[in-house]
């Protein structure tokens, strides 16, 4: 995993029902966002953010279909605010995170 810090991917649409469950890969995606992520972001599909400035993965929506979005988590997430750590990901690790974030997406 190169994640150089937290990752704040306020980015992904809609997907699965709330009994579907999760694939292998969507399992290892959210465990390793639970871990660089969790202590300030709602990572699972209907919890809060520990910190109510993190937005939940789980009202990403569009941004989440944003063509470049497995691009910009390879990259670094590093304009969302000064708090937030700058992580990079590989590309296995930034679509497999897009792949889950888009599997919890609320329904609008």
């Amino acid at each position: 995993m190169t994640a150089l810090a937290c990752l704040a991917v306020p980015l992904l649409g809609a997907g699965g029902s709330a009994a579907q469950a999760l694939d292998p890969e969507q399992q290892r995606s959210k465990a390793m966002l639970e871990n660089l992520c969790g202590r300030c972001h709602a990572v699972g599909k209907t919890d809060r953010s520990p910190n109510p400035l993190a937005p939940p993965f789980h009202n990403f929506g569009e941004k989440l279909y944003d063509t470049d979005m497995v691009q910009r988590l390879q990259d670094g997430l590093t304009t969302i605010h000064p708090e937030m750590p700058t992580f990079r990901f590989n590309r296995h690790e930034a679509a497999a995170a897009v792949n889950y974030l888009r599997s919890i997406q609320r329904s609008r």
